[in-house]
């Protein structure tokens, strides 16, 4: 029997872009995969590649050296399977909410047809804002905006789901409900998630392995499975488990910093 592809596959990638002041060195030798509806998180220093490797899976960076597939495909374009959420929605703001959620379909097709603003409302329900329909970005708190950068994402049912640093511009409180609202869709209907981010407790709160990634030129130093069964829960954060396990991840990452 053929073992089914990894979802993500790096292999000794590697990243230089050119600068005016010479060549500059992101990645060097990555090396990893990510199975198919895995849930795993990335940590490291800041400047250290973890938005370009998001980058290259997303088929908007080449990559200088090595390989990357998807699902045993090499990545040359962007493609459809592949769903963004950015740090920042990056909403249209003439746009009303159930408009910006469709309107990745707007831009490849040029149309859009009356199932997929069905589509569009049950995503919408799905991530807490059935009502907000014809509101306005302005309209809406932040973390009411990030959930339509999420459903946005979602309306093509992509395989993957890339999120680079999605709550990071959010309050404590509010980030922390986006966690959670973020493993109840994912428990829901589930998706290769690769999710970077700065925060420890995130990191082991959502993930099933971590990765830990070196100063630039950014690399996979350590490939962690999380010790947490799911599914999770506000008790989850409170656990000894949660708390040894984040203490271990702090401890790597100060040990690389200092």
């Amino acid at each position: 029997m053929t073992e089914a592809p990894a979802a993500i596959r790096f292999k000794g990638l590697g990243q230089i872009f050119k600068t005016a002041t010479g060549p500059l060195e992101a990645l060097r030798g990555v090396d990893f995969s990510v199975a198919r509806n895995e849930f795993v998180a990335v940590l490291g220093p800041s400047g250290c590649g973890k938005s370009t490797l998001l980058r290259c899976i997303a088929g908007l960076l080449k990559p200088t050296s090595g390989s990357l597939e998807v699902f045993g495909l090499p990545v040359t374009d962007p493609r459809d399977d592949i769903g963004i959420v950015f740090q920042k929605p990056t909403l249209l703001p003439w746009a009303n909410v159930e408009d910006n959620v469709v309107f990745p379909i707007k831009h490849k097709s040029g149309r859009v047809r009356p199932d997929d603003r069905d589509e569009a409302r049950k995503l919408l329900k799905m991530v807490g804002l059935d009502g907000f329909e014809k509101r306005m970005p302005a309209e809406l708190s932040g973390g009411m905006q990030q959930r339509v950068g999420i459903a946005r994402a979602l309306l093509l049912n992509p395989d993957i789901l890339l999120m680079d640093e999605p709550f990071s511009a959010l309050d404590a409180l509010t980030r922390e409900e986006m966690g959670f609202e973020l493993l109840r869709i994912w428990q829901q209907h589930p998706k290769t998630v690769l999710f970077i981010t700065h925060s420890i407790s995130e990191a082991v709160l959502l993930a099933d392995r971590v990765l830990v990634m070196s100063e630039r030129p950014g690399g996979i130093i350590r490939d962690l499975k999380v010790p947490l069964p799911r599914p999770r829960s506000i008790e989850t954060t409170s656990s000894k488990v949660m708390h040894d396990f984040s203490g271990q991840l702090r401890t790597l990452l100060l040990k690389r910093a200092s």
